[in-house]
């Protein structure tokens, strides 16, 4: 088992709605996927991300996108129109979680790395 970034796993993109953050994390395969359902918590994601997220963590699977929908409630200080906050939209949140640190095999990794050098392949990628 090595300790890696999620970065090296999956993708993220993350926005707002008032003040709840939403993250769509996205995993580089099925089985890093079926990896992240066993590690990803709101438990964990409640601690990682510290006082920032003062509400509720929800997780919701998307098994055909190997996709999870993840809510954070009263997590931007108010929301966009009344947050002193730096980030009032939530759209930093998706990066900030690609930096949490998870441990994973070593077939794993090597699965997410070839995904990385398909893609680059394919939109000529530096």
């Amino acid at each position: 088992m090595k300790k890696v970034k999620l970065t090296e796993l999956a993708f993220a993109r993350s926005g707002d709605k008032g003040d709840v953050s939403n993250i769509g994390l996205m995993a580089k395969s099925k089985n890093i996927y079926n990896y992240l359902l066993t590690v990803i918590t709101p438990e964990r994601l409640k601690e990682y991300f510290g006082g920032m997220v003062k509400g509720q963590v929800e997780l919701y699977p998307v098994p055909h996108l190997d996709s999870i929908e993840i809510i954070l409630r009263q997590a931007l200080g108010g929301g966009a129109t009344c947050s002193l906050r730096f980030d009032q939209t939530g759209k930093s949140m998706g990066p900030v979680l690609l930096g949490m640190q998870v441990l994973v095999s070593e077939e794993l990794l090597e699965e997410a790395k070839a995904v990385d050098e398909s893609i680059k392949k394919q939109y000529g990628v530096c």
